[in-house]
């Protein structure tokens, strides 16, 4: 109670002479250099805006590359950590140690490209291929690592790198948000087209043909979907389309552009229905008076990412993740200069013939060959979704029980208790929903424990 996040970009003075709580006071606002930056575009041709850009981000890794201890990098092989490992070593007299993580589930498996990137810059590379056994393991620990319910599964393999990365540096550099300022992520297009396609249609007729799509099962909707898949063209099959039509109908509902951007951002439909006696609070995904004022949807959805993925997910999960292992994490992408530059950087340059991150590509190229980065972009990520079919089960289930959820009084059981019997069954895959019911309920078992060893040691002193 009375506790508080101090939100970022502000300073919070204390005084001893005074009881009276103090406000935070912002020394850098996200919102003004949004609009500064779209107000005021670069004019640079294409060469001037990749020198000025490489010039800003080697200046950025080598700040970050000043420490009296041991230093490397985290790398995956995709867009960001490339460039920063890149620049690393251009700037270093001796190859720069690089981390990876390998899985031996091929989709979820980026260690491969990694390595090839670190064999052609030179770096000092050390790859670890984790077991299922060895991922779970870290799971019990989530709760107490995270000291909050946080539930990006990422999380999992965030920590084992970082792990691996503390067993020889003490600094890594990490590449995270170089998605949020060059419009990296694959959802900006798909929010974009989604909206073009659907937004001029009454609202009214959005949501009767939700409700329609919505009336056929996902299953009904595969067989379909098998039936025409000798007429369906190949650029538009998709795996789950079950799935994916009943997800689409959700988005058809959206009110407005910023919220189908909200409804593609979150897990559970009408949390409401999920969380008893609750409303949500004002933040900057649901009240438009907190939103930059920015003329494009693209930029707009950034923007949202920028003030809320980014600090409350990305960089929440980096940070607790190598402090667990009492590993410091740095983020040169992040550098102030680098932000106030990306946002004047005009959309033309950040989304170029349907290919993101455009600029910043450009500039890795001069230093790693084009064949070795393009590929499709693949998420951080484990199986959660079969691990909770299997050596998850047990766990999840005693989470998961009916009437422990009752008893709890957070949750109405329902809505969860049909999501967990689907995904179990096969028909359905829910595990991004529930894995956040899963880890609210496994920090709240952590709390009672320590609640209850804090209490006993009392007694016993």
């Amino acid at each position: 109670k009375d506790i508080y996040k101090l939100t970022p970009g502000t300073i919070l003075t204390l005084s001893s002479s005074t009881r009276d709580r103090q406000s935070p006071v912002p020394f850098w606002s996200a919102k003004e250099v949004a609009e500064r930056g779209v107000g005021n575009p670069l004019e640079n041709t294409d060469a001037e805006a990749v020198e000025h850009l490489d010039a800003l981000l080697r200046e950025a890794v080598r700040l970050r590359m000043v420490a009296d201890v041991p230093l490397g990098a985290f790398l995956s092989g995709g867009i960001d950590s490339s460039t920063v490992v890149a620049l690393m070593q251009a700037q270093s007299h001796r190859p720069v140690k690089t981390f990876s993580i390998g899985f031996h589930e091929a989709q979820y498996n980026e260690a491969e490209h990694a390595k090839a990137i670190a064999q052609h810059l030179g770096t000092d590379h050390v790859e670890l291929y984790v077991t299922p056994e060895e991922a779970l393991q870290v799971i019990p620990k989530l709760s107490s690592l995270y000291d909050e319910p946080f539930a990006d599964s990422s999380q999992i393999p965030t920590f084992l790198v970082s792990q691996l990365a503390r067993q020889h540096v003490t600094v890594s550099l990490s590449g995270d948000g170089g998605d949020e300022l060059f419009a990296g992520y694959g959802r900006y297009s798909w929010g974009l087209n989604l909206w073009r396609g659907m937004g001029w249609m009454p609202r009214g007729a959005r949501r009767a043909t939700a409700q329609a799509l919505q009336a056929v099962s996902p299953q009904v909707w595969e067989q379909c979907f098998r039936t025409m898949g000798p007429v369906i063209p190949a650029r538009l099959k998709r795996p789950n389309p079950g799935e994916k039509v009943h997800v689409l109908a959700k988005l058809l509902a959206s009110d407005n552009s910023e919220n189908l951007y909200y409804k593609l951002m979150s897990h559970w439909g009408e949390q409401s229905s999920l969380v008893l006696d609750s409303s949500e609070p004002p933040t900057v995904l649901n009240d438009h008076t907190q939103c930059a004022n920015l003329p494009n949807y693209l930029q707009r959805m950034m923007y949202l990412d920028l003030m809320s993925y980014l600090p409350d997910d990305i960089l929440t999960k980096v940070d607790r993740a190598s402090m667990a292992v009492s590993l410091e994490a740095r983020v040169p992408l992040l550098d102030h200069r680098v932000v106030e530059f990306a946002w004047r950087v005009p959309l033309s340059m950040k989304v170029r013939n349907g290919q993101s991150k455009w600029l910043l590509r450009q500039v890795l190229y001069k230093y790693v060959p084009k064949e070795l980065i393009e590929r499709p972009k693949m998420g951080f990520g484990v199986p959660i979704d079969s691990w909770l079919r299997g050596p998850l089960q047990e766990w999840a289930e005693t989470l998961l029980d009916e009437r422990r959820l009752q008893d709890e009084g957070f949750f109405n059981p329902a809505p969860i208790r049909q999501k967990w019997l689907e995904h179990l069954s096969g028909r359905r895959s829910w595990h991004y929903d529930l894995w956040s019911v899963l880890m609210f309920q496994a920090w709240l078992d952590e709390n009672a424990r320590t609640s209850t060893g804090n209490r006993q040691g009392s007694l016993v002193s």
